[in-house]
């Protein structure tokens, strides 16, 4: 990772941006538009990146334009989960802001789930929940307690990491094919996704014991649901991928809406998808089947206006807007 972060230098210096002293100066970087965050298992990194109006514009050769970056092999903090094997493998990234600091939730297939202060860099809560589990997703409740949701695992779990940095203790409903989830700030539901249903949660108890009680569950339109986001341009409607195709699901009224993106092609096996805020444009990653793995791609896809943006080198898995549900 040493010799990507000192390929970043000349880059940032050259659009202007500086060179950040550390984390607080680099995710506090003016920029026009909205960042995007990615997790690129080549470097086992989340990295954000530029806007997409700047992503679009970039032309450097072999140099990514990345602005603020976290990786647990760098995160002595985290020596104890064992991060060469519990990073393994990095297939989330969100922002999120509580009480003022705004926090990045990752996770990894190794096994690893972790929360971030990203003015610190520093772990604010971290738990190695195992390989064979396969965590997916994780979202960040306003007690400060972390929701995580495990595909081969089939489980929804709520940690109660409000009680410290390595609480264990958890609430678990159990989900197959639990690929993600999202708290919806309007209604208090925790809402996730499976193979083949789409179910909201009620968190009750307390912080030290939450309780986790299933309040309805929609069937998804087909099978292999994978991802979970908001629409920001419509609160109280969500974006969910299935391995065909790409949905709006509006809960209050139990239907799905299928949402077209150029060729069938386009709308496959999307790992991710989310609008940016303000302008409604839509970003997604889906593996395309050329570089190391079956799963990752090298490619960030934008709808509405359309584009492509090739990051040489990288194996993306996700890539979300660097937001926090419109908020910042």
């Amino acid at each position: 990772m040493r010799a990507l972060r000192a390929a970043v230098v000349p880059v940032l210096v050259a659009l202007g941006l500086g060179v950040p002293a550390g984390p607080a100066g680099a995710a506090g970087v003016v920029r026009p538009g909205w960042a995007v965050v990615v997790v690129d298992q080549g470097s086992r990194s989340v990295l954000v990146l530029q806007s997409a109006a700047e992503l679009m514009a970039y032309r450097g050769p072999g140099r990514l334009p990345v602005v603020w970056s976290w990786s647990a092999d760098r995160a002595p903090d985290l020596a104890d989960l064992s991060p060469a094997h519990s990073w393994s493998q990095p297939d989330e990234a969100k922002s999120r802001t509580r009480a003022g600091r705004r926090y990045l939730l990752t996770t990894a297939s190794g096994g690893l789930v972790a929360a971030v202060d990203t003015a610190t860099g520093r772990t604010a809560w971290a738990a190695d929940v195992g390989g064979a589990a396969n965590p997916h997703s994780a979202e960040l409740l306003p007690d400060g307690n972390v929701a995580v949701v495990a595909s081969t695992g089939g489980w929804v779990r709520v940690y109660a990491a409000s009680q410290g940095p390595r609480a264990t203790a958890h609430a678990e409903y159990r989900l197959p094919g639990a690929h993600g989830v999202h708290r919806d700030g309007r209604t208090g539901l925790l809402w996730a996704v499976g193979d083949d249903t789409l179910t909201a949660l009620r968190v009750s108890g307390t912080p030290a014991v939450p309780v986790l009680t299933a309040v309805r569950s929609l069937p998804l339109p087909e099978p292999g649901g994978h991802d979970l986001a908001p629409v920001l341009a419509a609160p109280g409607r969500f974006w969910v991928s299935t391995a065909a195709h790409l949905w709006q699901v509006d809960p209050e009224g139990g239907g799905f809406t299928r949402v077209r993106l150029g060729t069938g092609a386009d709308e496959q096996d999307l790992k991710s998808v989310g609008d940016e805020p303000g302008t409604g444009r839509l970003l997604t990653v889906a593996p395309d089947h050329a570089g190391p793995c079956t799963w990752c791609t090298s490619v960030l896809t934008l709808h509405g206006p359309d584009g492509v943006r090739a990051l040489r080198g990288t194996q993306l898995y996700k890539a979300r807007w660097w937001t926090s549900w419109g908020g910042g």
